[in-house]
C-alpha cells in the first residue's frame, strides 16, 4: 500500500475539485495535498467551465450533487468540448444510484463520499497512468469550452427568473428581457462579439406583441454570418391551435413549446445547444484539418520550389561554367587571330624592308667589285692612269657610303618601329614617328604614290608608341592598298585645347556609307581572299579606344578615304 500511494515521479498532478461544501472541499484537498497533488477548488460547475477555459489540470475530481449546474451536466458540457472530452473525471455521491448516474454522464469513475480514501488515491492514480497527455501545447487557438448563451424574452418578470434559472441548471449562460426595446438591444449588443445560441419569446405576452417581436428578431437573425444565427422558440399556452402555430412559424420561430412544459422547453434548449456546439466543433475541426492540409501543401510547394531553385541554380552554374570557357576559347583564338595578323603584317614589313636592303647592298657589292679591279691595277699603270682610277675608286665608295647610310636608316627606323608593343605611355614625337612607319612601308608606297604632310597640331603628345606605329601603318597601308595605280596620300596634324587630330586622307575610290560602320569590325575586309585578315582597322580602333580617343572615316576632298585620329588631351596627358 505503500509503494502504491507513493507521489508521481514527474512533479505534482493537477486535480481540479468542484465541491460546494466549504467543510468537505477542505478536508479533500488537504488529503490530496499530503499525497502530492496540485489542488485547485471551484465551488459550482459553472466557475468550474470557466477555470477551464483558462487552465486545464490533469484530472477532474466532481461532486455530483452542485448548487445550479449538477455534476452530470458539468461532466456533459466538458464531453462536448475538444479540449475538456479526454480529462479524466473522478465522480462523488452520497446518494443511492450514484454509480448508475455518475457514470451515464460521462465521468471515467464513480467513489461513494465514504469510501475508503486509499481506495480514493489508487482509483485518482489509475486514472493518471491511463491519461494521455492533453497537449496543452495545443495554445490559445485550441478548441475551449464554451457555454450555451441564452436569451429569454417574457413580459412577467417572475416567469423570466423561472426560465432562466431552469436554463442555468444546464449551465447555460442566460441573459433576459422584458419587452422588445430590451430584447433587441440585447440582441444588437451581441451581434458582432458573441452572439446567442437560442432566444426564447413569450407569443402571448400582454406587454407587447409577441408575433410581430418574433418578426423582427427573425429580421435580425437573417443578416447574421452563415452558421451565426440562433435557435427561436416560441412560447405558447397550453394547447395553442393550429392557426397560431402556423403564424408563429411564418414570423420565423424554429419551434413553438407550451408555456406549462418548462421541462420540455428546457430539454429543447439543451438539445440545440448541444447540437449548435458539435457543429462548431466540426467546423473547428475542418478548419484545422483545412490548415493543416494548406500548411502541408504549402511545404510542398515551397519543398518544389527550392527543388526547382536548386535545379535552375545547377543548370546556372554550369552555364556560366560553359560560357566562360567559351569566352576564354573565344580569347584565345582572337588573341591567335590578332597575332597572326601582326605576325602576317610584321612579315609583309619585314619582306619590303629585305627589298629596300637588298637595293643598296646590290649596289654596294657591285661598287666594291669595280674598286677591288681599280685598286689592283694601280701598281701596273702609269702615274696619269693611277690618278684616275683612284679618283673613280674614290666615287664608287663614296656610292657605297650612300647606300650603307640608307641601309643604317631602315635599320634604325626599324629599331624606332620596334617600340610597337610598349604598352606605357610617353612623351612621342609625332612628324618623326610619322616618319619613322612611312620609310618602314616605302616599298608600298614607291614612286606611284606621292606623300604630302602638313604638320600643323603639336609636336609632341602622351601616348602609346603603338597609337602612331600600328594605328598609322595600318591606314596607310590601307591607302596605299587602295590605290595600286597611283595616287597622292596627305597627312595633316592639328591641335586644338581639347584634342589632338591626325587626318590621313588618300585619292583612291573611298569607302561607301553602307560599308563605314562594318570596317572596324574583326575579321571584316573588302580585299581579296588570302590578302588580308580583316584585323588591321579592328586593331587600331582598339588602341585608340585605348586612348578614351575615336577613329573615324569621312569622305576625302578629294572623293576617296580620310580617317581622322582624335585623342582628347585629357586623356592623352595621363
Amino acid at each position: 500500500m505503500t509503494e502504491a500511494l507513493a507521489g508521481p515521479p514527474e512533479g505534482p498532478a493537477r486535480i481540479l475539485l468542484v465541491e460546494d461544501s466549504e467543510t468537505q472541499a477542505l478536508e479533500l484537498r488537504l488529503f490530496l495535498e499530503s499525497h502530492g497533488f496540485a489542488v485547485e477548488r471551484c465551488a459550482s460547475a459553472e466557475t468550474a467551465l470557466d477555470h477551464l477555459n483558462r487552465s486545464q489540470p490533469d484530472l477532474v475530481v466532481a461532486d455530483y450533487h452542485l448548487p445550479g449546474m449538477n455534476g452530470d451536466e458539468l461532466i456533459r458540457q466538458m464531453r462536448l468540448s475538444l479540449r475538456t472530452r479526454a480529462l479524466p473525471v473522478l465522480m462523488l455521491t452520497g446518494g443511492n444510484g450514484g454509480e448508475r448516474q455518475g457514470l451515464e454522464s460521462g465521468a471515467d469513475a464513480y467513489l461513494p463520499k465514504s469510501a475508503d480514501r486509499d481506495l480514493m488515491i489508487l482509483r485518482i492514480r489509475a486514472l493518471l497512468r491511463e491519461r494521455r497527455p492533453a497537449g496543452e501545447a495545443e495554445g490559445p487557438g485550441a478548441a475551449a469550452f464554451r457555454r450555451g448563451r441564452i436569451l429569454v424574452i417574457d413580459g412577467s418578470a417572475t416567469y423570466r427568473t423561472f426560465l432562466a434559472g431552469l436554463m442555468a441548471q444546464d449551465g447555460h449562460h442566460v441573459a433576459s428581457a422584458d419587452g422588445p426595446q430590451a430584447a433587441l438591444a440585447a440582441l444588437d449588443a451581441l451581434a458582432d462579439g458573441e452572439p446567442f445560441d437560442c432566444v426564447t419569446v413569450d407569443l402571448l405576452g400582454h406587454a407587447y406583441d409577441g408575433l410581430a417581436l418574433c418578426r423582427a428578431i427573425s429580421e435580425r437573425r437573417s443578416g447574421q454570418a452563415a452558421g451565426a444565427g440562433f435557435h427561436l422558440v416560441g412560447i405558447a399556452g397550453g394547447d395553442p391551435a393550429k392557426d397560431f402555430l402556423v403564424e408563429a412559424y411564418a414570423a420565423g420561430a424554429d419551434d413553438v413549446v407550451s408555456k406549462t412544459d418548462a421541462e420540455v422547453l428546457a430539454l429543447r434548449v439543451r438539445g440545440f445547444v448541444r447540437r449548435r456546439l458539435l457543429e462548431e466543433d466540426d467546423r473547428r475541426i475542418a478548419g484545422q484539418f483545412g490548415e493543416r492540409e494548406r500548411a502541408v501543401e504549402r511545404a510542398r510547394a515551397e519543398a518544389e520550389a527550392a527543388e526547382s531553385r536548386a535545379r535552375l541554380a545547377d543548370a546556372l552554374e554550369r552555364a556560366n561554367r560553359d560560357l566562360a570557357h567559351a569566352n576564354r576559347q573565344l580569347t584565345e583564338a582572337q588573341a591567335k587571330l590578332v597575332q597572326a595578323a601582326k605576325m602576317a603584317s610584321l612579315g609583309e614589313l619585314v619582306a619590303g624592308i629585305a627589298h629596300e636592303i637588298n637595293n643598296p647592298l646590290a649596289f654596294i657589292l657591285a661598287h666594291q667589285g669595280t674598286v677591288e679591279r681599280l685598286l689592283g691595277e694601280l701598281p701596273e699603270a702609269n702615274p696619269e692612269a693611277a690618278a684616275r682610277a683612284v679618283e673613280k675608286a674614290r666615287q664608287r665608295v663614296g656610292s657605297m657610303r650612300m647606300g650603307l647610310t640608307r641601309i643604317q636608316d631602315l635599320v634604325l627606323n626599324l629599331r624606332k618601329f620596334s617600340r610597337l608593343d610598349e604598352g606605357e605611355r610617353a612623351l612621342v614625337n609625332v612628324p618623326e614617328a610619322i616618319e619613322t612607319v612611312l620609310a618602314l612601308i616605302q616599298h608600298k608606297l614607291g614612286d606611284r604614290i606621292v606623300v604630302e604632310r602638313t604638320f600643323h597640331g603639336r609636336a609632341e603628345i602622351h601616348c602609346t608608341p603603338a597609337l602612331l606605329n600600328q594605328v598609322v601603318m595600318n591606314i596607310l597601308g590601307n591607302a596605299a592598298d587602295a590605290m595600286p595605280g597611283g595616287g597622292t596620300i596627305r597627312i595633316d596634324t592639328r591641335s586644338t585645347e581639347d584634342l589632338d587630330e591626325i587626318r590621313i586622307s588618300d585619292t583612291g575610290p573611298g569607302i561607301p556609307e553602307t560599308l563605314r560602320e562594318k570596317i572596324f569590325e574583326p575579321f571584316f575586309t573588302t580585299k581579296p581572299v588570302g590578302s588580308g585578315t580583316g584585323l588591321g582597322l579592328a586593331i587600331a580602333y582598339s588602341v585608340v579606344q585605348a586612348h578614351s580617343g575615336s577613329l573615324t572615316v569621312e569622305t576625302a576632298p578629294g572623293g576617296g578615304a580620310c580617317f581622322v585620329i582624335g585623342i582628347p588631351r585629357q586623356a592623352a596627358s595621363v
